[in-house]
């Protein structure tokens, strides 16, 4: 049985420390938290928690040997970095997030046997409690801190600017990620081969190749229809049906509300089984997260709403984080990526949610997760290069262009674009655009059609075409 490090064991450490800006030795350490722990640390553990903290950059050394002392780091703030899970058997160590005395709590509820946990049923009151704009699940501190955090310079532009600048990135990171917390073995580097490339991953299930490609063609959704995604059924019920492609048993189900019961693999909690009752709460949820005025208290309110109501037969969860990110595409903030979230934390605060109707856990992980993708993309578009604005100006117009080509059979000619493209670009920039179009239709593949809003059966058969354009001529 493993045993997590609390977060504030190592907060407690690092408060002592701070408590000595001229530096403290182990031994005095050592002393000091005697008084405040309810059990000693012995030498070893207390060396392993300094460890961490040097590593984390919470604090740092002066001295050698004896003379060695342990001092707060001058910049030292919350750490992004997940804290180690500490196995009393064989020394295994297992990521965890930073958790909250609460949170702390719950985790230990959801991680006992299974048979020492009582069955639960859907709770509607959860969610017919929920008043937007009155009950929040982020305090206020918390959602100012967001705000914060994952503020870009594309605040006052068009709906889903800042993540078009980040496009392919958060390609390849939501993408991965994401379907790495449904147990999906991609790495990220064959992940950005096949969505790059078109590079299937030797030795990979064809369903996990399926799930990257779904969440690609989401993501493509979410940010080209920024202006126009809504919580409303019809984006969410489009949303599941990408994510959901080729995965379901029952293809009908793509993008359908369930009409019958489910079970949660490895939980005592218990869904909805009533489909009028369930469609009934599926509005309800999406009529109280439209109506929430936070960006980040929407994206997470979905992420706890929508997986505990479980209204699709499954892909419930991923529909959710996709879901969390539609009020941050659409008004310019630092998009929740997933990056590094470690499965179990993710599972258990889910769990929480599902059998205690309990959000303090998963909050732990929503927080950790933001802070750092917003880390992670600050560093990214600082050494980004400023996007060329012809290409933002004649976005749309290459879209209809690429689409023209594909779905009447052309030549990927530069004759076949001009034509096209005559009336709605201006002779000045008409050779740039010509240039950008047959740079696109060459590199479009099976996995980015949906960027184009192309159907994948009018890709396949204009594929051909241009590729006979690239044979050579037989003598």
């Amino acid at each position: 049985m493993s045993r997590i490090v609390p977060a504030e064991e190592f907060d407690l450490i690092e408060q002592m420390i701070s408590d000595h800006p001229e530096g403290i030795g182990i031994s005095a350490l050592e002393k000091a938290l005697s008084l405040h722990l309810p059990k000693t640390l012995n030498r070893r553990t207390l060396q392993r928690r300094l460890e961490r903290l040097l590593a984390d950059k919470r604090i740092t050394t002066e001295g050698e040997s004896i003379a060695l002392v342990y001092k707060r780091a001058p910049s030292a703030d919350i750490t992004a970095d997940p804290l180690v899970e500490e196995s009393s058997i064989g020394g295994e160590a297992e990521i965890y997030v930073p958790v909250s005395p609460e949170g702390g709590i719950i985790r230990d509820l959801v991680r006992q046997p299974l048979m020492r946990r009582k069955p639960v049923g859907y709770q509607r009151s959860f969610l017919e409690e929920y008043e937007p704009g009155v009950t929040f699940y982020l305090s206020e501190s918390l959602r100012v801190q967001f705000h914060e955090m994952g503020r870009t310079s594309a605040g006052e532009r068009p709906a889903g600017t800042y993540a078009r600048g980040i496009l392919n990135r958060l390609l390849i990171d939501l993408s991965w990620a994401s379907s790495r917390l449904e147990g999906n073995t991609y790495n990220r580097l064959d992940t950005q081969n096949l969505i790059e490339f078109g590079q299937v991953a030797e030795g990979k299930d064809l369903q996990e190749t399926q799930m990257i490609l779904n969440h690609k063609a989401a993501i493509e959704m979410l940010i080209e229809e920024a202006d126009q995604i809504e919580f409303n059924p019809f984006t969410f019920r489009n949303l599941h049906a990408i994510l959901s492609e080729n995965l379901l048993h029952d293809e009908n189900a793509c993008g359908r509300l369930r009409r019958r019961a489910v079970d949660i693999s490895g939980s005592v909690f218990h869904p909805l089984a009533m489909p009028q009752v369930l469609e009934d709460c599926f509005h309800l949820l999406l009529q109280k997260a439209s109506a929430i005025p936070d960006p980040f208290e929407q994206a997470f309110f979905v992420m706890v709403q929508l997986p505990y109501l479980q209204p699709f037969e499954d892909v419930n969860k991923r529909v959710s984080r996709l879901g969390a990110n539609i009020p941050l595409i659409r008004n310019n903030l630092c998009p929740l990526s997933f990056v590094d979230v470690p499965e179990q934390a993710y599972i258990d605060g889910t769990l929480a949610v599902y059998e205690f109707n309990q959000i303090d856990l998963l909050r732990d992980v929503f927080s950790w997760a933001y802070e750092r993708s917003c880390q992670r993309y600050l560093a990214i578009t600082l050494t980004m290069a400023k996007p060329d604005p012809l290409r933002i100006r004649y976005r749309e117009t290459l879209i209809l262009v690429v689409q023209a080509i594909v779905r009447n059979r052309k030549i990927p000619s530069a004759q076949n674009v001009l034509r096209l493209a005559d009336e709605l670009v201006p002779e000045k920039d008409q050779e740039v655009f010509v240039k950008m179009a047959l740079e696109a239709l060459q590199r479009i593949h099976e996995g980015s059609v949906a960027r184009f809003r192309l159907k994948l059966s009018d890709f396949q058969a204009w594929k051909p075409i241009r590729d006979q354009q690239h044979k050579p001529a037989l003598d």
